[in-house]
């Protein structure tokens, strides 16, 4: 197996700024223990998937490609905190989707159920910019369900494999689009109700605009102009100026 030393070759300016699997958050995630360290969320039970739901989704999904190594196209944040072991990490485009922030989140992340966070999704588009991690044939099995216990964890993405390019070679790459029948996924979100909610929201993991902050990070590092993000960024900025000057008044 390509040693994760040697996983950055072609993006030598993504070392350090994408977490190690192995200290991640997310490596050993089980919602149980979440409940443990935090009572509060533990209304959230209901709207989890079970373990047996998760893992069946997971083998139906990948019994859909051919065997060999993985690829794997992140937009969120699996781009700085993919909590999986991979050999390569490429820029990469999916052609035929966009993100789209219009995951609503009320369960503990980025958000809670009186002042809900904001996370992305991945519809159907134009062209989304974001990153391809390669996992090797022979740990597959074992990334893959680290990936489903932090995906797949509630209901708001279905694990899809679709066609993204490196330059122009196209791969199949497995990646997680939005669910329009879960009852997270808002595809009639408001410009305002998208500024409120990244600037607002806040849980465990950190805030929504911490996560956007992120994503705009790494395409800077990258040289990705996404004006959507970055024009969402100022407009959620200049929301918080506003409303601290106001409250300060």
């Amino acid at each position: 197996m390509t040693s994760i030393a040697d996983s950055f070759a072609h993006h030598p300016e993504l070392r350090g700024k994408i977490k190690d699997p192995e200290t991640s958050f997310f490596r050993d995630f089980v919602p149980e223990r979440i409940f443990e360290r935090h009572p509060e969320l533990a209304w959230t039970r209901p709207y989890l998937n079970s373990d047996d739901t998760r893992e069946q989704n997971r083998r139906s999904t990948l019994e859909g490609r051919t065997s060999g190594d993985l690829w794997v196209f992140a937009y969120g944040s699996l781009m700085w905190d993919p909590a999986f072991r991979f050999s390569e990490v490429r820029r990469a485009r999916a052609p035929d989707h966009e993100r789209r922030f219009i995951l609503k989140d009320i369960l503990g992340g980025r958000g809670s159920l009186h002042v809900p966070g904001l996370m992305a999704a991945l519809d159907n588009g134009d062209g989304c910019d974001g990153l391809l991690f390669r996992i090797p044939e022979e740990i597959v099995d074992v990334e893959t369900e680290i990936l489903w216990r932090r995906e797949f964890v509630a209901p708001g993405y279905i694990p899809s494999l679709i066609t993204a390019s490196i330059g122009n070679t196209d791969v199949c790459a497995l990646t997680f689009v939005a669910d329009h029948d879960a009852e997270h996924i808002c595809g009639d979100i408001t410009r305002d109700e998208q500024i409120a909610f990244l600037a607002g929201g806040r849980g465990i993991l950190g805030t929504s605009i911490e996560y956007l902050e992120n994503i705009c990070s790494h395409f800077e590092i990258l040289g990705i102009e996404d004006e959507e993000c970055s024009s969402l960024l100022a407009e959620v900025r200049a929301f918080m100026r506003d409303d601290a000057n106001s409250n300060g008044c």
